[in-house]
């Protein structure tokens, strides 16, 4: 603390050097904390093909896997109401999918067929590197 003298005795003031310093110090911690740049979130954006006549169809994207009931027999397959044999049903979706970046399959079984074939329809598309599988039910149909 100082003193000033003046002619009608001491007066006390309070030295600010010592705030100052801690003022500054704080105001440099903020900025190096604080980032300079703010980031966004990353987001792919679509990019429009380099050929417009090789546009696909929206259901040329879509890839549904059908189970389909047969009375007393194993159940029939299909993609995209194309038949497949169970035993191709892995190569098939893993040529379809060997391109794509929208990894995403739709399995839709008949009321008759029981869980374990759409189970192994679901195992199969995970095999074939299929990123999001999706259950197509009567609901879901009925609001195309």
């Amino acid at each position: 603390m100082a003193f000033s003298m003046g002619g009608s005795g001491s007066m006390s003031e309070i030295n600010v050097t010592p705030m100052i310093d801690i003022l500054l110090v704080l105001l440099i911690i903020f900025m190096v904390i604080v980032p300079v740049t703010p980031r966004g979130l990353d987001a792919l954006v679509p990019q429009p093909p380099k050929n417009p006549q090789q546009q696909q169809q929206p259901n040329d994207r879509t890839i549904v896997v059908q189970v389909l009931y047969r009375p007393g027999a194993a159940p029939a397959y299909k993609i995209n109401e194309t038949d497949v044999a169970y035993a191709d049903l892995q190569n098939q979706l893993t040529n379809i999918y060997a391109n794509r970046a929208e990894r995403v399959m739709f399995v839709k079984g008949d009321d008759d067929v029981e869980f374990r074939y759409i189970a192994d329809v679901i195992d199969i598309g995970k095999a074939a590197n299929v990123d999001h599988i999706g259950l197509m039910t009567p609901k879901i149909q009925a609001g195309q």
